[in-house]
């Protein structure tokens, strides 16, 4: 078993040099999230995501979530740390003040949601799908809804979930057949959903279901569903609990990994129907769920880095220790981390997830600015920022998680394939990531559709403009930042040329969205691994000698060197002629 650190370097360069955390925190309503404060602040939650959630992770994976006698018990030691993560107010950090939360910006809270998504992927959920809730509530919530259920959700105390998927209706949301009936001041709610991750378990006192379901009267399609929230228990109105609702775990799925989240079957009115409260207007449920989704996709996309982080610890620290072969300079049996081959890996992980951090943490302070930033203007540019960069957070970052976990297994070798390394885990909880939140082949078609196409390629246009703008900051540099920054100016051209295809062809999109959401991801995460590597520079040049920021040059020039170069084949692949998948018929994929 790995012992997991927290790459606290790393998150607070990022902060510092990416975000400019120092003016950050200066926007209206983080005025108690200073840089001194979180100086204090993530040093302790370090200690606590290594020292007590970390060590669950393995045992927590062989003890997996199950039904028993109608409720679902989670692994023991779950229930003590979930207490100690509320005790700690790890749960409520950027939760309004208003409904007691600390109110910390976005960024200082995905810094700690890595810590945890790095100690226990799977127990990672059950704050993630909160937050989730939370996010919703706050956007198209009733005053009283907010007052009666924020405190709690925002402490940790009570839970969130998402109820969006039916046998019928995965993707296609259009075939939800939830039913809702209106009772007085309420609805009664009856259906099933499947796939609800912590739809019920042992850990928090109540569980908020956020489901979406149709009025009789409802029009078919996407424009009939309404959002509902439906409780476990019933609120008093004191704010107690009260009786039961009509709700229920009737399976808890067995999965190929994330094995200590339980992901329930949920039945709702088996007995008549379950108490749910209208959220947002009628019919219009879908955009409601999507400000959800889309603050769940962001925080997948962080989970892919998490995950990564710890199956490169893991690797690094095997390949130190493990003794294998002669290598050339070195006196007797080597450890495996001398041999080339084996830097290669542990490069290409290390290299993929800091890509993937710094993307995400840019994502996120945008999506700070976009609420708190004076300036409306900057505001409205950052929301559009978010939009774009929000399929490219959860579509890539979850893709190259996949790679670094199973570089992590190969670089262990026989014993990576074998489960009480704990290699395999990393692997197995890494595969759904992909999956959730909106397969990676629908973040594609969104980026392409929704976020290049629709309004002609302007914001990523705009994008682009600010990586040229970096290139000419660094035109006068030398050494190593100088070939990145010419490494990132041939990367433009390609994401122009690639741009300016789709937007010609855009009947093709379908058929190349997946290598063009691949070749951005590797482009924009390229350029700000190349904006950390030439502040590093700058900090060598001022007399820094912390080996880290040599380390930040040497990376990007990998990644430029050994990943970047993909990008020919995902542009050739875009701007082909050929569109084949259209080309294609049922019959080409029978057996014959």
């Amino acid at each position: 078993m790995s012992v997991y650190k927290v790459p606290q370097k790393e998150i607070s360069f990022i902060l510092q040099e990416l975000v400019g955390y120092d003016e950050h925190c200066k926007m209206p309503g983080y005025e108690d999230a200073s840089s001194d404060m979180v100086e204090a602040i993530l040093p302790e939650a370090a200690k606590f995501f290594e020292e007590v959630v970390a060590p669950s992770n393995w045992e927590a994976d062989t003890q997996p979530a199950h039904l028993h006698e109608g409720a679902v018990v989670t692994a023991p030691m779950l229930d003590g740390i979930y207490k100690q993560m509320i005790d700690a107010g790890w749960c409520s950090l950027s939760g309004d003040v208003k409904y007691d939360g600390a109110g910390f910006p976005g960024v200082i809270d995905v810094a700690v949601q890595e810590m945890l998504q790095s100690a226990n992927l799977g127990f990672s959920l059950l704050p993630m799908l909160t937050r989730g809730v939370i996010h919703a509530l706050n956007l198209y919530g009733t005053d009283e809804q907010k007052d009666s259920y924020l405190s709690q959700l925002i402490s940790g105390n009570w839970s969130g979930t998402m109820n969006l998927t039916e046998p019928q209706a995965g993707t296609d949301l259009s075939a939800v057949k939830t039913k809702a009936v209106p009772e007085g001041d309420h609805y009664l709610v009856s259906g099933q959903k499947i796939y609800i991750t912590w739809g019920d378990h042992d850990l928090a006192e109540n569980v908020i279901h956020l489901v979406l379901a149709r009025l009789p009267d409802a029009p078919a399609g996407n424009h009939g569903i309404s959002l509902f929230l439906v409780p476990k228990y019933l609120i008093n109105t004191d704010g107690s609990l009260g009786e039961r609702n009509d709700v229920k775990a009737v399976g808890v799925e067995h999965k190929l990994g994330i094995h200590s989240s339980p992901t329930c079957t949920m039945a709702f009115g088996d007995n008549g129907g379950a108490v749910g409260y209208l959220v947002g207007p009628l019919n219009q449920g879908l955009m409601c769920m999507f400000s959800m989704m889309n603050n769940a996709r962001l925080s997948v996309g962080h989970q892919g880095i998490g995950v990564g982080e710890r199956a490169y610890q893991q690797a690094a620290a095997y390949a130190l220790d493990r003794v294998q072969g002669k290598v050339q300079g070195v006196e007797g049996n080597a450890p495996i981390i001398h041999h080339p081959d084996v830097k290669r890996m542990l490069m290409q992980m290390r290299a993929l997830t800091e890509a993937g951090r710094a993307m995400s943490f840019f994502t996120i302070a945008a999506e700070d600015r976009s609420h708190r930033h004076p300036n409306a203007d900057q505001r409205a540019a950052d929301a559009l920022l978010v939009e774009l960069m929000t399929p490219l957070v959860k579509g890539w970052c979850t893709e190259v998680s996949m790679e670094s976990t199973s570089l992590g297994v190969q670089v262990h070798g026989g014993m990576g394939f074998i489960e009480e390394t704990g290699a395999a885990q990393h692997m197995r909880d890494a595969r759904i990531l992909p999956i959730y939140e909106g397969t990676n082949g629908i973040q594609a078609l969104d980026f392409v559709g929704r976020k290049c196409l629709r309004d002609g390629g302007e914001t990523i246009a705009r994008l682009l403009a600010d990586m040229q703008q970096t290139v000419s900051e660094l035109s006068s540099a030398t050494g190593a930042v100088k070939d990145l920054a010419s490494a990132l100016a041939t990367t433009i051209e390609q994401c122009q040329q690639a741009l300016d295809y789709v937007l010609a062809n855009s009947a093709k999109s379908p058929s190349l969205a997946y290598n063009f959401l691949m070749l951005y991801g590797n482009s924009v995460s390229f350029w700000l691994l190349v904006k950390l590597a030439a502040a590093a520079q700058k900090r060598i040049d001022g007399g820094a000698s912390d080996p880290f920021y040599g380390q930040k040059i040497k990376t990007a020039s990998f990644f430029s060197s050994q990943i970047l170069t993909r990008n020919l084949a995902f542009l050739a692949s875009v701007i082909t002629d050929s569109n084949y998948a259209e080309e294609l018929v049922a019959a080409d994929f029978q057996t014959l």
